[in-house]
């Protein structure tokens, strides 16, 4: 079952400090929390459970909070209680009243926590957080376009495409092996060589610039390259 929490909008002056300690209301963390409508999250998270029996589940913010944490950070479950406990920020980011130097929940409960948030659903809390972002960027665009009597009424031009999803990203890797990588040093170096002879008036060294570029486009034009062609081809990009 869960149980909503009172002080859902918990802020830095809310939060019972460390003695000593005077927490920066411009920290990161802090700055993270206020910006996440936990009081909408937690109405949507409570819709989960559908029973009023069983232990009280975990607050969303600390849920939520922990899964941030862990993202951010790439840490183990373990580690991630481990920072919580030792850090006031990450407990206040998590939603803790004040600061104690104890464990705020066992490690185990970082797997039910992904259960319960599924990408489903985190992907509709990405969307919660994003949409305050998108409304303030829409009033002041509506603002400028106002203020603007010389804007074009075709509006902005498409710069691209923004990804919301941290588990996507483009793939565009090159392996260590690839010989392409070493035609692309090959060829800075070769730029690098004639602007060094070009500064200083010296004669351009022979490299071999042709006969090493036809060896690369030969190994690059095969879609299937044994191991033995590309030990070849890399053999001679290094010579």
């Amino acid at each position: 079952m869960y149980k909503k929490q009172t002080n859902r909008q918990l802020t830095i002056y809310d939060f019972d400090q460390p003695l000593g300690l005077t927490m920066n209301p411009e920290n990161r963390w802090v700055k993270k929390a206020d910006s996440i409508p936990w009081s909408v999250i937690e109405d949507k998270y409570a819709a989960l459970f559908n029973s009023d029996r069983g232990n009280i589940a975990k607050p969303v913010r600390m849920a939520l909070g922990a899964l941030i944490i862990q993202s951010e950070f790439q840490y183990a479950d373990t580690e991630v209680v481990n920072q919580i406990r030792e850090n006031p920020y990450l407990q206040y980011f998590v939603g803790l009243p004040s600061y104690k130097d104890e464990k705020p929940f066992d490690a185990s409960s970082m797997v039910h926590f992904r259960k319960r948030l599924s990408s489903e659903i985190l992907i509709e809390i990405n969307e919660l957080i994003l949409k305050p972002i998108e409304d303030g960027a829409d009033d002041s665009q509506t603002d400028d376009n106002d203020n603007d009597d010389d804007n074009d009424a075709s509006g902005s031009e498409n710069e691209g495409t923004l990804i919301l999803d941290a588990t996507c990203a483009p793939s565009e890797i090159k392996f260590p092996q690839d010989t392409e990588l070493l035609n692309e040093c090959r060829e800075k170096l070769e730029g690098i060589i004639d602007v060094i002879c070009e500064a200083n008036h010296l004669p351009k060294p022979r490299t071999y610039r042709k006969m090493a570029r036809r060896d690369y486009l030969n190994i690059a034009r095969k879609k299937k390259k044994s191991g033995k062609q590309i030990r070849k081809a890399i053999g001679k990009q290094l010579n």
